[in-house]
């Protein structure tokens, strides 16, 4: 459990760290570290360099911008659990926040490395994508924006440019009168969802859905938008059939994967399990 040898830097803008990943071929970010340094003392990751972030201060707080909600990428995931207008306005990112690892991965773990790692079982990528998250990024051509539409694109892998760093997490906030929410059945020893689930719903006075959103995570190779289970709620009467009947598709859309834990045919079970129980969370007329 012993990393290979790596070289250290620590930066102090975002400007330098891109140019350090530019000047060393092999080198990686560190911000947590609660990704990384696991994969490097199992020498799944050998980076030859870490180029270390976690003192840009520009780059943690959280705050609104017109309709979305805008996360620096080095705030931590206590922070956005705790934080009173994530709880406000997106309940959803912060309760899988809150559910992300133990305490001390909470206390230090980022929202932009968790989504730059892309962990096919981690907690963040449904909310992500249940909220149409949008990426600020600064690499050598200078800034730009990276849509959550086609970003994961397998497992640890993603749609980012290479020598490039998240500044910036935004995520559009549902209308006004809109219930969010997060679920997971966790894996017993990691903590890290088997299947997790999204979910957020506005219902109008006459009992119609008006807007829904769902989006699975852990179930496979990369975290989905259940869009045939939106399909089916979308302008419908809320009932106890509908969820029902909706629920069943919760694995439509994804590429569901086994393993010794879980095995294809269970996890599509939880994926309808999940999907119900959030659902009825969020359309829930008390």
């Amino acid at each position: 459990m012993i990393p290979s040898a790596f070289a250290y830097e620590r930066v102090q803008t975002v400007e330098q760290a891109v140019r350090a990943l530019q000047a060393n071929p092999g080198a990686k970010l560190l911000a947590g570290g609660h990704s990384l340094i696991p994969l490097m003392k199992m020498r799944l990751a050998t980076p030859t360099r870490l180029v270390d972030i976690s003192g840009i201060r520009e780059l943690r707080g959280v705050w609104k911008k017109d309709d979305r909600l805008v996360i620096g990428a080095l705030t931590t995931h206590r922070e956005i659990a705790t934080d009173r207008v994530v709880r406000t306005h997106l309940p959803a990112l912060a309760e899988a926040a809150s559910r992300v690892g133990d305490l001390q991965v909470r206390n230090r773990g980022t929202i932009g490395g968790n989504l730059a790692h892309a962990d096919p079982s981690s907690d963040l990528p449904a909310v992500a994508l249940a909220f149409d998250a949008v990426f600020d990024v600064l690499g050598p051509e200078g800034m730009q924006t990276v849509p959550i539409d086609g970003y994961f694109l397998g497992p640890l892998v993603t749609a980012l440019p290479e020598n490039s760093v998240i500044t910036a997490v935004s995520l559009k906030l549902p209308p006004s009168g809109t219930r969010s929410t997060y679920v997971k059945y966790p894996h017993p020893a990691s903590g890290y969802a088997v299947v997790g689930v999204a979910a957020a719903a506005r219902v109008e006075p006459d009992g119609v859905i008006d807007f829904v959103r769902v989006a699975v995570t852990g179930a496979g190779d990369v975290p989905y938008r259940a869009q045939a289970v939106e399909d089916a709620l979308l302008g419908q009467h809320v009932s106890d059939d509908l969820i029902r009947e909706a629920a069943a598709h919760a694995a439509d859309d994804g590429s569901i994967s086994g393993d010794l834990f879980a095995s294809e045919a269970y996890r599509r079970h939880l994926c309808s399990v999940y999907v119900e129980r959030a659902l009825r969370k969020v359309l829930s007329r008390g």
